[in-house]
């Protein structure tokens, strides 16, 4: 950007991007360039308002009430638009840095408020702001649209038959259209695929004459046709369904197959199921995390957030542990007593986009010696599988392998992270009250039972979110910094930030899951938050993951191992603002978190 002459800099800088032509051009007439050193007093709150609105090119101004710093803007950025449409000054603006800006009279600014687009970057509040403000990295030269109804991969309109039909009617029309499923206009009606065919006609020694009502799925789960790709791609993953009826309206208007959904990228979710699907043994699991980082890549290029990716992810994972759990048993028989295998950290709140380090335990039924000795074996089984396939060892041990009891013990240690809630405890509850069953018959539900009873333990919550604020977002004068000093780890600057402060909101909540943006909700819903400091948070996160996950595309592209670390220097003026913004949005729910749950009296 700063090559860019005054015109073409300030044409680059929102909102004015958003703007026609002839609007811009008409105002850019106006633009004069400014010089003011270092402590110029611009605004002083109560006095005169702003009679321009200012585009900083070089430098920096603070932004002040009450002597308390509220903001430090930068390069790219705009202030006094506050002043001009208020007609009031209420905030004191000092030059931080030498500085160099182009402003505009409030005569051309009033008139550009007459753009939609321009005058609704004013009106907007942080979390709007922030949908639009992260500029994404393509990782190929083209991907699809994954946000596109799935009408549109509808090659044609359904193929159907009768209720009296035979299997043997349905096999010859399927082949003579060349689908792999038929509509069934029964009552209520269903779908008959070739894979009923191989399960439920020739596995069951069935023949030719069976009545297709006799083999077909009934009543048919349908979509709609203007539900988006990748929703689709989800309800298979989620129901392990091949072929899914389109409506629009009551009318079913074609079928769309895996195979249709595959082809919308052979890096998408459903082809790398099918790669999991096919997994004969453990040589096959090296390359796992590999794939899942091609299809994170290719599914952000096309349009999805992090938290859409994360729920893909997590199904992968699933299918991967169920996979390697079946060959553990294989190799030391069934177990003796149902069991759960349970997933926590960024894996349990499904919010995982690449792989990570292990976070699971494992709990069992019956607690007998031999389900001990048992699942001891397959604790070190699985976690060495799931380490082949691409997931790190925990650094701090938690794995099945140290974290693995009967669910009576579970029940007494979950009652005493409650009950006494020293630091260790709370290190402990703060981990696995994320948990979630990936795998596995066993019922949970005491588990939760003691988690719900956290909503009155008010030491516990007190306790919990004073650890949770011990994660603090950088200072001002780290977003300054030039150079290496400019560095930071985005996951403990800012994401920890948020879900360990969601977590001890949604306990108090009583939220039923333990993802972040469903426990902000919970909070909501509860009043235990404003509606608006609900929708900046969450999109405050949903920004905070969407630029960490572009900027570890980035590394690994570059043939880097992908860190939290971020560097401000590679973000435009733009991105470091909204950065900005969202750490003083993080600062600001903290501290009234602290007076929440009175952090200072514990």
């Amino acid at each position: 950007m700063a090559a860019l002459d005054p015109v073409a800099f300030v044409r680059a800088t929102s909102p004015f991007d958003a703007l026609t032509p002839a609007a811009f051009q008409e105002a850019a007439k106006a633009l004069e360039i400014v010089f003011y050193a270092a402590g110029t007093r611009l605004l002083t709150r109560g006095g005169m308002p702003s009679e321009h609105l200012y585009v900083i090119r070089k430098g920096a101004v603070r932004l002040e009430r009450d002597a308390q710093t509220l903001q430090v803007l930068e390069e790219g950025e705009i202030f006094g638009f506050t002043s001009l449409i208020s007609g009031k000054a209420t905030i004191d603006v000092t030059v931080e840095e030498d500085l160099l800006a182009y402003r505009l009279p409030r005569k051309q600014f009033q008139a550009l408020l007459g753009d939609a687009a321009f005058a609704g970057h004013f009106a907007s509040g942080l979390a709007e702001r922030l949908k639009n403000s992260l500029e994404r990295s393509q990782v190929a030269s083209f991907q699809p649209d994954l946000a596109v109804p799935v009408s549109s991969l509808v090659r044609g309109p359904a193929v159907r038959i009768g209720q009296d039909a035979t299997v043997g009617d349905a096999a010859r029309l399927m082949s003579e259209k060349a689908v792999g499923s038929v509509i069934v206009d029964s009552e209520p009606a269903g779908i008959v695929t070739d894979r009923d065919f191989r399960e439920r006609v020739l596995a069951s020694g069935r023949g030719p004459d069976t009545r297709v009502v006799d083999v077909m799925t009934a009543p048919l789960r349908t979509v709609p046709a203007e539900m988006p790709v990748y929703e689709a791609w989800r309800i298979l993953l989620d129901s392990g369904m091949h072929h899914l009826p389109v409506v629009r309206g009551a009318d079913i208007v074609g079928v769309v197959s895996a195979t249709d959904l595959l082809k919308c990228t052979a890096a998408g979710p459903v082809a790398v199921m099918k790669r999991v699907e096919r997994l004969q043994g453990r040589d096959a699991l090296p390359g796992y995390g590999r794939k899942v980082s091609e299809m994170a890549s290719a599914l952000f290029a096309g349009g999805l957030e992090p938290i859409v990716i994360g729920g893909f992810v997590a199904r992968l994972n699933d299918t991967l542990l169920g996979r390697i759990l079946k060959w553990a048993e294989a190799d030391l028989g069934p177990p003796p007593t149902p069991y759960a295998w349970m997933v926590f950290g960024s894996e349990g709140r499904m919010e995982q986009t690449l792989l990570t380090d292990q976070d699971n335990a494992l709990v069992w039924g019956d607690d007998t010696e031999e389900a001990r000795t048992y699942f001891g074996a397959l604790a070190e089984k699985v976690n060495a599988d799931l380490q082949a396939a691409g997931f790190p060892r925990c650094p701090g041990g938690y794995m099945a392998v140290n974290w693995k009891a009967p669910l009576v013990e579970w029940e007494d240690r979950f009652r005493g992270w409650l009950d006494r809630p020293t630091p260790q405890a709370l290190l402990e509850a703060s981990i696995l009250f994320d948990f979630r069953a990936a795998h596995g018959a066993l019922d949970l539900a005491p588990l939760d039972k003691v988690v719900q009873r956290a909503r009155g333990a008010r030491t516990f919550l007190a306790a919990m979110a004073k650890s949770a604020l011990t994660f603090q977002p950088p200072g001002t004068l780290m977003l300054r910094l030039r150079g290496d000093s400019n560095r930071f780890d985005l996951k403990l600057k800012g994401i920890s930030p948020i879900v360990f402060l969601a977590r001890v909101y949604g306990i108090e909540s009583g939220a039923r899951s333990s993802n972040t943006l469903e426990r902000l909700a919970a909070a909501f819903q509860s009043g235990l938050i404003a509606k608006d400091t609900c929708e900046t948070l969450s999109e405050a996160y949903r920004y905070l993951l969407r630029l960490r996950l572009r900027e570890q595309i980035r590394m690994i592209s570059e043939g880097r191992p992908p860190t939290n670390v971020v560097s401000l220097s590679d973000l435009s003026s733009i991105e470091r603002s909204r950065l900005r913004d969202t750490f003083r949005a993080i600062e600001v729910w903290q501290e009234r978190a602290s007076y929440h749950y009175r952090t200072d009296l514990f």
